[in-house]
């Protein structure tokens, strides 16, 4: 499926908020920080909001990568 443009001011698509979610991004706040989605004109403040969350992964699943990532560092 090809990506959609969120935020055609600032070229972020629905890909690019998905990789965000998955990599750890926990508020909204912070995607706009990192990607400026929706800091212009605003007119894609609601689709990026339901986009995001739709993608957010629940923090057990942070928990359970950083529990794996520290049993597999040698030591």
């Amino acid at each position: 499926m090809p990506a959609m443009i969120v935020c055609v001011c600032n070229r972020v698509s629905d890909r690019d908020i998905r990789r965000h979610a998955s990599e750890g991004c926990e508020s909204y706040d912070t995607l706009q920080m990192a990607t400026g989605v929706a800091t212009c004109c605003g007119r894609c403040d609601s689709c990026a909001r339901e986009v995001f969350e739709s993608a957010q992964v629940p923090a057990s699943v942070h928990v359970h990568r950083a529990v794996v990532q520290a049993v597999a560092l040698p030591a």
